[in-house]
């Protein structure tokens, strides 16, 4: 096995369980080490720091796997991690009772750049780095193990595999996919594509978040911004708003939502509308329209990727909550979200603050809002808060 050295004072982060050991904190790597292989990592004092996955490509050098000088890293590691995982899961009475469930999150759950979710009898994977690369069929075999699914589709074909040196990867690892794939999330059934869909096909991260929503909507007259497939739409329209206007620049995606609310003849379609066209666009013609809501959801794609791109993306934040402010009735309520890792909690409520001020409104904080318990964050993993919220009223 290759042993890859610490530059000198650069063991901290790794002392302090964090899984990420980036390019230039690596003194050497000796022995042969291809993408995905185990190495053991060293400080420059020669002590035992713990095994990772090497990634000659990626600035992220390796990713460790175990902190246990006595934990190898084979097929029986990986099946006991996600058994692991999946009892976390099952434990917990809320999410037990889930036919959308994240298994994996990654770094969080001590598998880096691995992503599972579980949509019924069927499993999404997503492998983002080298070291999941590798164990690809070690992994397959502990999902299949632990939950007993009939299909398990790979997503490998986001833009972060590039980082890591590795070409995008879909299709079937495991079992046949049926031709629909369908949950009941909190009494509603939303169609997940798992095939074409965003990300693994659905935002679980959001589950508790839309029943939120749903449980403020009565009498309300809503807005859902970027509103995808509808999930949002039909918690409120469930929770019995009076009208729920949904915008989505996804033609196809507004399509999806529409055959969603189909799925539940429960709910009353004649109070949505649904409208294709650019949000900040859309938001500027309600006003001049003279509409106004009583709650808005503004639930924008990632502006910021990383930290680089956080001053722009602030200005676009600022921008899209200005105009949501604008179009509250007194006493309404905005629930916005930024799901930029380069915008943390202190900065997006700075932006939210600051265009409250900029809308003439006065505002206050009813909810912080995040994701829900299956995609937990590693204390010594921070960046894993990637979603964030505010539920804020005016008047």
């Amino acid at each position: 096995m290759a042993e890859l050295t610490l530059a000198p004072g650069k063991e901290r982060s790794v002392m302090r369980r964090h899984p990420w050991i980036f390019a230039g904190s690596v003194a050497k790597v000796a022995g042969r080490s291809r993408p995905g292989d185990t190495v053991e990592v060293y400080n420059d004092r020669g002590q035992f720091m713990g095994r990772a996955a090497y990634s000659p490509d990626s600035q992220i050098r390796a990713r460790m796997w175990s902190f246990d000088a006595e934990e190898s890293i084979d097929h029986g590691f990986f099946k006991r991690r996600i058994a692991a995982c999946v009892a976390r899961r099952t434990a917990h009475p809320h999410l037990a009772r889930q036919d959308g469930l994240r298994l994996i999150h990654g770094e969080s759950d001590g598998l880096p750049g691995i992503i599972a979710d579980r949509f019924g009898a069927v499993v999404v994977l997503q492998l983002t780095s080298a070291g999941g690369e590798k164990w690809r069929d070690a992994i397959v075999a502990g999902l299949v193990q632990a939950t007993g699914c009939l299909c398990v589709y790979e997503r490998s074909d986001s833009d972060v595999r590039r980082l890591e040196g590795l070409e995008p990867r879909s299709g079937i690892l495991h079992g046949e996919l049926p031709a629909s794939v369908t949950i009941t999330e909190n009494g509603v059934k939303m169609e997940v594509d798992v095939v074409a869909g965003h990300k693994t096909g659905f935002y679980l991260d959001q589950r508790d978040n839309r029943l939120l929503t749903g449980q403020l909507s009565a009498g309300r007259a809503v807005l859902n911004c970027f509103c995808y497939t509808g999930g949002f739409s039909l918690q409120a329209l469930a929770g019995g708003a009076s009208s729920v206007l949904s915008i989505d620049s996804s033609g196809p995606a507004l399509a999806t939502a529409q055959r969603n609310l189909t799925l539940n003849p429960q709910l009353d379609a004649s109070r949505a509308e649904w409208w294709e066209a650019d949000v900040f666009e859309a938001l500027r013609k309600l006003r001049a329209e003279g509409r106004s809501f009583d709650l808005i959801v503004l639930d924008p794609p990632k502006f910021a990727p990383s930290a680089a791109h956080a001053q722009r993306a602030a200005r676009a934040y600022k921008d899209i909550n200005i105009l949501g402010f604008r179009l509250l009735n007194p006493g309404g309520i905005l629930m916005t979200y930024s799901c930029s890792g380069g915008i943390g909690q202190e900065l997006f409520q700075q932006i939210v603050a600051g265009a409250a001020v900029d809308a003439g409104v006065d505002a206050r904080i009813l909810h912080r809002l995040a994701a829900g318990a299956d995609h937990p964050i590693g204390l010594a993993v921070p960046e894993g808060e990637y979603l964030k919220g505010l539920a804020c009223q005016i008047g």
